[in-house]
C-alpha cells in the first residue's frame, strides 16, 4: 500500500513539488497524510480546503492503481524523495519532485554528474565540440544527463554512448512513450548504459509546459551544467539559469561573435553567468576533478 500512497500523492490537484513535501513535514510521513482527518489536515499552513477536500476524496485511487500496474509490468523504478536512492543534488533543490520514475541501469547518485544542454539545431561547430568534449570526459569517470530533444542533447547521449559513458535522459512526458519518437533507438540503448528519468506519469503528453519542469531535473541532477551551444533563446539558457539558482556550476563554450548558435553561450560568459571553456581540461580544472576512477555510490 505504501508505494501506491506515494503515487496517489502526486496525482491529488493542487499538490506540487513544494506542498508535498509541506504535508510530508507536517504529518511525518505519506502514509500518516492519508490517515490524517480533514481538519487535522486544515492546520497545515497554506494548505486549503481545496487540496484537503482532494485528498480527502480518494479520488485519486484508481489512478494510482493503474499507475502502479503499469510500472510493475514495465519495470520501472518508484524513486521517493524520502528513499536512499533519491539523487541527493536533486533532493537539494526546493522544488525537487517528491517522486521520479526510473529506469535503466546507471546511478542517479554518481559521484560525478554533467548536465549537457544546447542548441536542437546543432551546428558542425557544435557536433564536433560535443564529441571531442565528451570523448576527453571519459578520461574524468563521469555520467551525462541531458534531455534526449534534438541537437545537442541527442548528441551528448550518442557520443557519451559511444565512448562508453552512462547517460541519462530527462524526459518531459510518462515512461510510456518517447519524444521525439525518432529517438526510440537512441533511448533503447541508453537503458543499458545509462537510463530514462521523469517525474510525470504515464499519459502525459510532451506538451510544451513540461519542458521547463524537466530542466530542472536536468540542472539539479549534476553538479555542473554545459552549454554547448544556444542562441539567446535557447531552452538551454533556462537550463543554466536555473543551475545558477540552484548554485551549481555553469560553462559554456564561446562561439564566434556573429554566428546565431553561438549568441546565447557568449552571452551567459559575457554576463558571468557560465566559466567559459574550451575541452575537457578546462572543465577539469574548475571542477577539481582528477583522473582516478573513484567509482560508483548507491
Amino acid at each position: 500500500m505504501n508505494i501506491l500512497e506515494k503515487i496517489a500523492l502526486t496525482k491529488i490537484k493542487g499538490i506540487g513539488p513544494k506542498m508535498g513535501r509541506i504535508l510530508l513535514a507536517y504529518t511525518g510521513s505519506v502514509e500518516e497524510i492519508f490517515r490524517s482527518s480533514k481538519k487535522q489536515l486544515l492546520t497545515i499552513p497554506n494548505i486549503g480546503e481545496y487540496i484537503v477536500n482532494n485528498i480527502v476524496s480518494k479520488s485519486y485511487l484508481k489512478d494510482a492503481e493503474q499507475e502502479y500496474n503499469f510500472i510493475q509490468k514495465h519495470g520501472i523504478e518508484i524513486v521517493w524523495i524520502e528513499d536512499k536512492g533519491y539523487p541527493l543534488r536533486l533532493k537539494n533543490c526546493d522544488d525537487a519532485p517528491i517522486l521520479l520514475y526510473y529506469k535503466g541501469s546507471a546511478r542517479l547518485n554518481f559521484p560525478r554528474v554533467i548536465s549537457i544542454v544546447g542548441a536542437r539545431n546543432a551546428t558542425p561547430y557544435g557536433t564536433k565540440i560535443c564529441e571531442d568534449f565528451i570523448q576527453h570526459l571519459k578520461d574524468y569517470d563521469v555520467h551525462i544527463v541531458s534531455g534526449l530533444a534534438y541537437g545537442i542533447d541527442s548528441l551528448a547521449h550518442k557520443d557519451a554512448l559511444k565512448y562508453h559513458i552512462p547517460t541519462i535522459g530527462v524526459l518531459g512526458h510518462g515512461l510510456d512513450r518517447i519524444y521525439p519518437s525518432a529517438h526510440r533507438k537512441l533511448a533503447s540503448r541508453m537503458l543499458k548504459n545509462g537510463g530514462l528519468l521523469t517525474e510525470f506519469p504515464t499519459g502525459t503528453n510532451p506538451e510544451s509546459q513540461n519542458f521547463p519542469m524537466r530542466n530542472r531535473i536536468i540542472a539539479g541532477l549534476a553538479d555542473v551544467t554545459v552549454v554547448i551551444e544556444a542562441s539567446q533563446k535557447s531552452d538551454a539558457l533556462i537550463t543554466a539559469e536555473i543551475a545558477n539558482s540552484y548554485n551549481r556550476d555553469v560553462c559554456a563554450f564561446p562561439g564566434a561573435i556573429d554566428q546565431r548558435y553561438s549568441a546565447g553561450c557568449n552571452y551567459l560568459i559575457k554576463t558571468h553567468r557560465a566559466h567559459l571553456i574550451r575541452h575537457a581540461a578546462d572543465l577539469a580544472y574548475l571542477m577539481n576533478w582528477n583522473k582516478e576512477v573513484i567509482g560508483t555510490t548507491t
